[in-house]
């Protein structure tokens, strides 16, 4: 292993020092536990037609599925589809049809080939990975830029998720800001801040 400068040891000795927490209000968490999705590849975003509601695709090896982020309920599946359409490796750019409410449109997909979710929101709000004690990510929220090189644990940035059974796939928000979601190879979790709607 490679020395570590002192300030390298002490943000490492932060992070491994950092409890898993809740997320902080208006964050809340969507389903009180993590939804299986056995050999995850990616996930996406997506926004219902009708109700505005961010909708995240998941791709796994068994087909595609659509959750509403929001109720965490899920509104469409299909466990077939056309293989040379179905992964987002087998496009260039990296998404896959759509379903349910939106077929019709694609869907840009983040994981395991590639791409990326957005990792901020326009007012404030920040996710990072961080591998303190590599293979097990930690996956970081912050407000107002707090992370864990500066600022307080569980005043400016908080420790959410830690990924110690499965390999992390993808991490971040909806475009709307509304919508967090982490997704591994065997679960996804993800929290909204959709006040009015509660």
């Amino acid at each position: 292993m490679a020395h570590l400068s002192a300030y390298q040891q002490a943000l490492r000795n932060r992070l491994l020092d950092a409890p898993q927490v809740a997320t902080p209000p208006p964050w809340k968490l969507v389903s009180e536990r993590r939804i299986p999705i056995g050999g995850l590849l990616g996930i996406g975003f997506a926004v219902h037609p009708d109700n505005g509601h961010d909708l995240v695709m998941v791709v796994s090896q068994d087909g595609h599925g659509l959750f509403d982020a929001l109720t965490g309920e899920k509104i469409a599946r299909d466990r077939d589809p056309d293989p040379d359409d179905s992964t987002p490796e087998a496009v260039d750019d990296l998404s896959c049809p759509g379903l349910g409410p939106v077929t019709g449109t694609r869907v840009r997909i983040a994981g395991l080939f590639g791409g990326g979710l957005h990792t901020g929101t326009g007012d404030g709000w920040s996710v990072e990975v961080a591998s303190p004690d590599w293979p097990h990510d930690r996956v970081l929220l912050s407000c107002g830029g707090g992370f864990a090189h500066g600022g307080s644990h569980g005043g400016t940035w908080w420790h959410i998720f830690h990924s110690t059974y499965s390999e992390l796939r993808a991490v971040g928000f909806s475009p709307s800001g509304r919508t967090l979601a982490v997704a591994t190879s065997s679960d996804v979790t993800f929290w909204t801040r959709w006040e009015s709607e509660r």
